[in-house]
């Protein structure tokens, strides 16, 4: 048998081999952690109808809930500290893709009483929390090497997501795309869309909802091409505020001089300012709102900052939560507010704005425009795609996620730089600006003279 045929026959098999092995370990996967989303979901929304039930007073618990919070991550899981995400892609970057168990009853515990009390964060990241925990747990069992545990607990962070808001298709592309700037796992994409679809069917059999949008009917012409563009630069600028607010507000905290059990009173009380002032809104999921906005409902214009501001008050002073819920609604009231600036369809506008600000918040513009095909169907799908690449460039190398690495520069003026405190492994340092604007100059005059 000639060489060239063995090798093509013995790569066949290793090939076959590496998919029969995934489709088995990510059905394992999408069972798993879709069982453990429909949990905890299940465990949240009576949570949340519970204290809805109650006086007036049930606001005073938004202190007492963020403290509770902050003590049971404090005692028994300090791991479990963060919005979620995040910390399963630092567990995948640089812990081996190991997240100890007890992170998984804690992280759910702790984001039940945050959002059931009012604070103002995301279902999502817990459910990638824990099931990236769930998944670094059976990869240990299944004596996996590190390589692979990685690939299963990306699949943890796909199946969480496609749980938990039933896009199935953007879901499995999330886990794959938000580890690296500018790079994507194509080798764990069979294992995270399998993984996603079982984990949603899963949710689904359990009553779970979906995240829901509006078929928008519309013609591109173009008109809309440059609204979109515009609407893009918008939402990329609305993307760096999202981002900025976080961290700014998570510096104040973090060198706030004061005990650590103060920090999430201080935090509650905050929060009750924001509602008395501005209304109850912007306290919880907010997914009612982000519905409203969907349905082309009329929103207040700076509805954005104010749910930005209140989502990183709770990260900051010690609740628990995801960063994504609270973007979908920045994105869909932006992109509300940005409708009635066009008298343009806010239907339109709010799913282009919830995928745009995902796109450039999470630099994720694959899985955000995938996302607005589920929402909006495919005939508007271009033109928030535009948006969302837009957004995705003009919201610079800046993250949501402080843990992502970029592998590649959004433009060849930037390089990469390694960076020696290991928490992020690349930053970008921008060429020299007047070597580069010079050379740009000069290029611009030589195709002027032709």
């Amino acid at each position: 048998m000639p060489d060239n045929l063995r090798e093509k026959i013995d790569e066949t098999f290793v090939l076959l081999y590496s998919t029969a092995k995934w489709g088995i370990l990510s059905v394992m996967a999408g069972l798993v952690v879709g069982g453990a989303a429909s949990l905890f979901l299940y465990l949240l929304e009576k949570s949340i109808s519970f204290v809805a039930e109650l006086p007036s007073w049930r606001f005073l618990l938004l202190p007492l809930g963020l403290f509770l919070s902050a003590f049971l991550i404090r005692a028994l899981a300090p791991e479990a500290k963060g919005h979620g995400t995040e910390k399963v892609i630092e567990a995948v970057h640089f812990k081996e893709g190991i997240i100890p168990l007890r992170v998984v009853p804690v992280k759910l515990v702790a984001t039940i009483i945050t959002l059931a009390s009012g604070g103002s964060a995301g279902k999502e990241g817990p459910c990638a929390h824990i099931g990236g925990g769930l998944m670094s747990w059976m990869a240990q069992i299944f004596r996996l090497d590190v390589e692979d545990r990685k690939k299963l607990v990306v699949c943890g962070i796909s199946a969480g997501f496609s749980a938990v808001f039933g896009t199935p298709i953007s879901g499995a592309v999330f886990g794959v795309e938000v580890l690296y700037i500018g790079q994507m796992l194509y080798d764990v994409l069979l294992p995270s869309f399998i993984s996603g679809i079982i984990a949603r069917i899963v949710a689904s059999s359990f009553g779970i909802s979906s995240l829901a949008g509006t078929t928008v009917s519309i013609s591109l012409d173009w008109k809309y091409v440059a609204m979109a563009i515009f609407g893009g630069v918008f939402f990329g600028l609305v993307s760096i505020m999202h981002i900025e607010m976080l961290n700014y507000i998570e510096d104040k905290f973090a060198n706030l001089r004061v005990s650590w059990w103060k920090k999430p009173i201080y935090g509650g009380f905050i929060l009750l300012a924001v509602a008395l002032i501005f209304g109850t809104r912007y306290l919880g999921l907010g997914m009612d709102t982000v519905y409203n906005a969907l349905s082309g409902d009329r929103i207040p214009l700076l509805a954005f900052a104010i749910k930005s501001f209140a989502m990183a008050i709770t990260l900051s002073c010690g609740g628990s939560g995801g960063v994504l819920t609270p973007t979908f609604f920045v994105g869909a009231t932006a992109g509300a507010a940005l409708a009635r600036l066009f008298n343009a369809s806010p239907a339109l506008f709010s799913a282009m704005g919830l995928t745009a600000v995902l796109a450039g918040s999470a630099n994720t513009p694959i899985t955000a425009s995938i996302m607005a095909m589920e929402l909006i169907g495919p005939q508007a799908t271009p033109l928030a795609a535009l948006a969302c690449v837009v957004s995705f460039v003009v919201s610079g190398h800046r993250s949501i996620y402080s843990t992502q690495i970029l592998a590649r520069p959004k433009s060849k003026a930037f390089e990469i730089s390694p960076l020696p405190d290991g928490k992020n492994i690349f930053k970008v340092k921008l060429m020299s600006s007047k070597v580069t604007v010079i050379r740009y100059i000069n290029i611009f005059k030589q195709r002027c003279k032709r």
